[in-house]
């Protein structure tokens, strides 16, 4: 709190100084962009006032940005979710709308990094790991077979992270590559956000399930197009694919 140039003693009146007054201002016009009392007190306390307050304002400009997008994006789903709801169908019905096909996928080779990753970590480690082997394929001259791919072995986020695999397909086999035959597969393509992915994985789920499948190996996805060069999350490209076996009986 701002404290008074003088406080009159029969009235208890606050009495401020211009300079006061306007930075009084500047907190309450801060506290309507949504910055926090640390962010505003760093912002205060900067030795370049008008510098901090740029730089600030970009990346709160594209924090909000990002969550209007968000919003829009709840919005549509919401008027999804109430049109089928209105047509008398279950919340969840979307999923039947989500494609499944069978296909046979052949033996691969793969160039690849294994490791526990922990979900605040997915991002850095995903952008890390392709890094590290895209530089392995260069310097021992490999040839790339297909796009990159994730391979999750464990289903779900312990204390010690999720069981997680990044490889390349090559052509060429060596001491860091091994074989991946994945045989045959559940397939979904899907088109726009990796939010999406949680209700492909629900929907093959339901598949296996009524079809007497269950999960034979490592679920994986195949990142179609890099995502650091896409404009726009609604251009990428990713293929989700389940390996699967008939139910023993």
């Amino acid at each position: 709190m701002i404290k008074p140039v003088s406080v009159h003693p029969q009235t208890g009146y606050r009495y401020y100084s211009i300079d006061q007054l306007e930075t009084m201002l500047m907190i309450a016009r801060l506290k309507s962009y949504h910055f926090s009392l640390e962010e505003i007190k760093e912002i205060l306390g900067s030795e370049n006032q008008s510098e901090k307050l740029q730089s600030s304002f970009l990346n709160k400009k594209k924090e909000m940005e990002k969550q209007i997008e968000e919003s829009k994006k709840n919005l549509e789903q919401l008027n999804q979710d109430l049109f089928h709801l209105k047509e008398g169908k279950p919340l969840m019905s979307y999923l039947d709308d989500i494609d499944v096909e069978l296909v046979e996928v052949k033996k691969m080779t793969l160039l690849f990094i294994r490791k526990m990753v922990m979900e605040t970590d997915f991002v850095f480690e995903y952008q890390d790991c392709f890094s590290k082997l895209f530089t392995q394929i260069q310097q021992q001259s490999y040839t790339m077979a297909a796009p990159p791919m994730v391979l999750f072995h464990s289903g779900e986020y312990t204390a010690m992270g999720l069981d997680s695999e990044f490889a390349i397909p090559v052509k060429e086999s060596s001491s860091k590559t091994r074989e991946f035959d994945p045989g045959l597969c559940l397939k979904t393509v899907v088109h726009g956000s990796y939010s999406q992915l949680s209700d492909v994985y629900a929907r093959q789920q339901k598949w296996m399930k009524e079809n007497g499948f269950v999960n034979s190996q490592a679920l994986y996805e195949v990142y179609v197009n890099d995502p650091s060069v896409i404009q726009n999350e609604s251009e990428l490209i990713t293929e989700v694919y389940c390996p699967i076996r008939k139910e023993k009986r």
